[in-house]
């Protein structure tokens, strides 16, 4: 056989090792990152839940999910050690850019319409939405000859809805007339 024939080959067996190599790498770096584990360090599980380790034994690691709530869990279902103020941040909320600046939250919602009833100046506390142009747009429709328009189209409705029963009953008898001969 030619080289040519075996390259495809050979560069398959080669990415499969390279694959492998790094998962390999990828799950010792996790067993040791587990194994480096100390009781009062705050965990992230494989399922997104946050906790602090309270026990280690061989196979299982005993969490605090809240206070006064323990469970056991399996080594392999921790999924990151968390550095003391990465946990304590995620925990708490506090958000590391605006450092220790609280969000303010009014106490009721007249503070959050005080600025727009500023702005709107000699308006007072009606708000434009634009309907007044509207209507001047439109033309000017009497309400007599509307409701007539409806009236009528009832009727038409009516009419049809009743010659519409009046075929069904005919073809109805016609066929039970067809039965009978």
């Amino acid at each position: 056989m030619s080289i040519v024939t075996l390259l495809p080959f050979i560069v398959l067996i080669g990415a499969m090792f390279l694959m492998t190599r790094s998962a390999k790498k990828k799950q010792q770096a996790a067993a040791q990152m587990r194994n480096e584990m100390q009781a009062g360090t705050g965990v992230r599980t494989i399922g997104g839940m946050y906790a602090t380790v309270k026990e280690i034994h061989e196979e299982t690691v005993l969490l605090e999910v809240a206070p006064g709530v323990h469970a056991i869990y399996a080594k392999n279902a921790i999924g990151a050690v968390l550095a003391d103020e990465e946990y304590n941040r995620i925990l708490d909320g506090a958000d590391p850019i605006h450092g220790d600046e609280q969000p303010v939250v009014p106490d009721d919602a007249s503070s959050l319409t005080a600025a727009s009833a500023d702005e709107a100046g000699d308006k007072g506390d009606k708000i434009d939405l634009g309907k007044t142009e509207a209507k001047a747009a439109e033309p000017a429709v009497d309400e007599a000859a509307a409701d007539k328009a409806k009236d009528t189209k009832a009727a038409e409705d009516t009419k049809d809805t009743v010659k519409a029963d009046a075929d069904t009953v005919k073809d109805e008898k016609k066929s039970g007339d067809d039965e009978a001969k």
